[in-house]
């Protein structure tokens, strides 16, 4: 069963997303599933350097509601299913391209590891992931070469997969990340529980079978 992904790195709710997926896999049953991520960006004209991570967020909200209260929902979403979440370790909002690109030139094998770590760098750590020495680090940790990550991502491999997905994206009219798409027959938005998961699963399944 192919599975393709929808996330930015910087999403609390993919995060969280990707771990639902991750449990009902765990449940499931049938066929395999194959996961393909792609690149979506919450917010496309974010400058290269980012933007303070509490006035940004203030600004987001348009004041309306209290920062600790925004963050509660993740959080405790998160708790549930395992992931950590410290916002207060957050100082900086990062655009998210760099991080994108070192998805993609990551190995289909580690994707899937690269990506938790780049979460857990950011929603765990504060680090800022939109700065190319966090996310050489990030690579090193995971076992790749800093100087060979490094080389790629100054000349820009992976960039122009990167910035293609997000236009696909904006093509098929997706506006809100996690975006699930399953079998390219059934899709749905948003950090579902795990049984809705499952019960899309079984729907696609059914389908394929038909």
């Amino acid at each position: 069963m192919r599975i393709d992904i929808f996330h930015d790195t910087i999403c609390p709710w993919c995060r969280i997303g990707k771990q639902n997926l991750k449990r009902a896999l765990e449940q499931w049953t049938g066929e395999p599933a194959e996961i393909h991520y792609h690149t979506f960006f919450l917010n496309p004209s974010i400058p290269e350097e980012g933007h303070p991570f509490r006035e940004y967020m203030k600004a987001k909200g348009g004041g309306r509601v209290p920062l600790e209260q925004f963050f509660d929902a993740p959080r405790q979403a998160g708790e549930r299913v395992g992931l950590k979440f410290d916002f207060e370790a957050i100082t900086h909002a990062p655009n998210s391209t760099l991080s994108h690109q070192l998805i993609v030139i990551s190995p289909q094998a580690q994707r899937e590891a690269m990506i938790d770590a780049i979460y857990a760098a950011y929603f765990e750590h504060g680090q800022d992931i939109g700065k190319l020495d966090v996310l050489v680090e990030i690579a090193r940790a995971q076992g790749f070469d800093a100087d060979t990550i490094r080389a790629q991502l100054v000349a820009g491999e992976g960039r122009a997969d990167v910035l293609e997905d997000a236009e696909n994206a904006h093509r098929l009219g997706i506006n809100g990340v996690p975006f699930f798409v399953f079998n390219n027959r059934l899709a749905f938005s948003g950090a579902q529980p795990i049984n809705v998961i499952l019960d899309v699963l079984k729907q696609s399944a059914e389908m394929t079978t038909k």
